[in-house]
Parts: C-alpha cells; sequence; structure tokens
C-alpha cells in the first residue's frame, strides 16, 4: 500500500523530502481545500496509507475536519504548537514525528548541534 502525506504547502513539502529516506508521495492543500478536491482525494487515495501533517492553526484545523470526514482512516500527524507551522519545525522534530508513524527517515542532528 502506497503511503501519502498530505500538507498545506510547497515549503512544507520541500521540508518533509529533507528527512524522508522512502519514497512518499506527499501532496499539497495550498492552505486551504475544497469540496472538489477532498471528494478527488477521497477517490484518488482510497487505496492509499494517507497521512495528514499541517500546521498547528485555524487553517490547519479546518483541513483537518474536512480531509476526516472524506478520507476517515487517515492518520493524523501533528507539529508542536511551539512550532506552530510545519515548515518551522526543525528537522529533528519532523524525523521523530515521521519515525514515531514508521516512516523510514534519515539521521538528522538536532538543529543546536548545527551550530
Amino acid at each position: 500500500m502506497a503511503k501519502v502525506i498530505i500538507v498545506e504547502g510547497k515549503t512544507d513539502k520541500e521540508r518533509l523530502q529533507e528527512v524522508l529516506a522512502e519514497p512518499v508521495e506527499i501532496l499539497c492543500s495550498y492552505g486551504t481545500i475544497s469540496y472538489e478536491k477532498t471528494e478527488e482525494w477521497a477517490t484518488q487515495l482510497e487505496d492509499s496509507e494517507v497521512y495528514l501533517l499541517v500546521d498547528a492553526d485555524n487553517s490547519g484545523e479546518k483541513i483537518r475536519k474536512s480531509l476526516n470526514q472524506a478520507l476517515p482512516n487517515i492518520h493524523h500527524l501533528y507539529t508542536h504548537r511551539m512550532y506552530r507551522e510545519v515548515a518551522t519545525t526543525p528537522l529533528d522534530v519532523l524525523a521523530q514525528v515521521l519515525d514515531h508513524a514508521h516512516f523510514e527517515v534519515k539521521e538528522i542532528l538536532p538543529e543546536e548541534e548545527l551550530f
């Protein structure tokens, strides 16, 4: 079964690509999601293992609610509220989130140790 991660934007997608060590399709909602797009993804992804990682804000919560109705088996991944956005979450934290969800991730040093 193919793994798919839905994120909000291009920067989020690029951040995940930096830590993933396996091929994963990453789809972008671009901050909002229409009924039509929700239904399209529900059909397109019915045979996939779908994960959702969006920002810890109101927009992210709206996307979670919409997709949860259309894709009831979706796996919800969360960034910590202190980082608020996926794009600003340190790479080592994103790697931990993905590793916990059984994705293969690259070894990432904590960002404090990089300097």
